[in-house]
């Protein structure tokens, strides 16, 4: 046996145009394959991150009761928010905590002489929020909240069309209180944000956690503590670890309380993964032809080797280790020169601006950003290294096989 993966060892390099033309033609295809995966998962790690910024956090602490009428944004003081902020502090988790903070959410409405529109209105702590807040990163004209401002408000570019005001205009703020009666206040718009996502512009608006708590009748109290991690991921542990410290509360992570989000993302997936796998068809029938070529042009080697008295089966293994070995120098090296191609790139990112600013059906894409950062995956480029291997050392056996069983003179004939 040692002397036939020899001799398929010197066998593919003796013609070594040959096995250079296989070999090109699998590191292509292998970096074809581990940069479109780099691509679907660094949409997929923007896509959840910046959902999670826009959604109030990774984890959310919230009253009894909370989950099962979250979409109605119940207006549940929590108990004691203080201890519970003490408590996720203290918590030794395997992700960052980036921030924790406290906030207010609830129902309502934004006016002014040009029509009335319902809102989400979320009070919340600036100095904390805007760090990781995608509200704050995107404010298009004016500024964020400050834990200065009293009668504030930031607003999304799409509501301040609709209303058709600007910074420094006044509007009138209607919101739920704690006993369901309504209380409306004047503000100010200080900040408009531009996401390119008309439903998140129209629908959002912010206040400071202070003017919240004494519109809306909770004096030292808040509805919710968020928690935003340095990755999208960890949220099960977190999570696990919460709850056990804090049995009287609901925690819960984004994805739960908003389903919304989650089904646009799996349907941007689905899409995704579709694309993927016509990419993973294209290369392999392409290798697969390649390495069938290479193999079925060498049925008159196959005939000299049987008239020097090699058996069929050693003729076949002979030709298989010569595919399996050009598989694995071709994955090994579309590994490594993949790998850097997707460094390189992500060191500066795509321009995906244009995919941003389209409107409809292409909303979720504005989570990405403006740049997109490939994401390499060592374990999805094995998985691609080793189908590779699979599919060179299959298209050299079967015409090996087929050559093998054939009278020396007729493979000797052969053209």
């Amino acid at each position: 046996m040692s002397k036939i993966v020899k001799m398929a060892w010197r066998n593919m390099w003796r013609n070594w145009r040959r096995t250079l033309i296989a070999s090109v033609a699998i590191i292509l295809g292998m970096i074809l394959l581990i940069f479109m995966d780099a691509l679907i998962k660094g949409s997929d790690q923007a896509i959840y991150g910046n959902a999670v910024r826009m959604y109030g956090g990774n984890v959310q602490v919230h009253a009894p009761g909370y989950r099962e009428k979250a979409d109605r944004l119940p207006l549940l003081p929590l108990a004691d928010a203080e201890t519970v902020v003490a408590t996720i502090q203290s918590i030794d988790s395997p992700e960052k905590i980036l921030a924790t903070a406290k906030r207010i959410n609830t129902g309502g409405m934004v006016s002014t002489g040009a029509g009335t529109y319902p809102v989400t209105i979320t009070a919340i702590e600036p100095e904390k929020e805007a760090p990781v807040s995608l509200f704050a990163e995107n404010i298009s004209d004016g500024r964020f909240l400050t834990s200065e401002d009293g009668d504030a408000i930031v607003i999304g570019q799409n509501l301040a069309d609709l209303l058709e005001v600007g910074v420094g205009d006044r509007v009138m703020l209607v919101g739920r209180r704690l006993n369901e009666s309504m209380r409306q206040r004047t503000m100010t718009v200080v900040g408009i944000y531009s996401l390119g996502m008309d439903s998140a512009e129209r629908g959002t608006v912010f206040i400071n956690l202070p003017t919240a708590q004494t519109l809306y009748n909770l004096r030292q109290q808040e509805t919710e503590v968020v928690v935003s991690l340095e990755k999208v991921g960890q949220e099960d542990v977190l999570i696990e670890d919460l709850q056990a410290k804090l049995p009287n509360y609901e925690v819960d992570s984004w994805d739960t309380l908003s389903p919304e989000i989650q089904q646009a993302i799996q349907s941007k997936s689905m899409a995704t993964s579709i694309l993927g796998m016509l990419v993973v068809l294209i290369a392999s029938i392409g290798i697969l032809n390649l390495m069938l070529m290479a193999v079925y042009e060498r049925t008159r080697e196959m005939g000299v080797l049987a008239a020097l008295g090699m058996k069929g089966r050693q003729i076949t293994t002979l030709f298989l280790l010569e595919g399996t070995f050009i598989g694995v120098f071709g994955a090994v090296v579309g590994v490594i020169a993949g790998g850097l191609l997707v460094a390189a790139v992500a060191q500066v990112g795509i321009d995906i601006s244009g995919i941003s600013d389209a409107g409809g059906g292409a909303e979720v894409y504005a989570l990405m950003g403006t740049r997109m950062y490939p994401a390499f995956s060592l374990t999805t480029s094995l998985v691609y290294a080793f189908l590779v291997m699979v599919i060179s050392a299959a298209a050299s056996f079967f015409p090996a096989w087929q050559a093998s069983r054939q009278e020396p003179a007729e493979a000797l004939h052969h053209i």
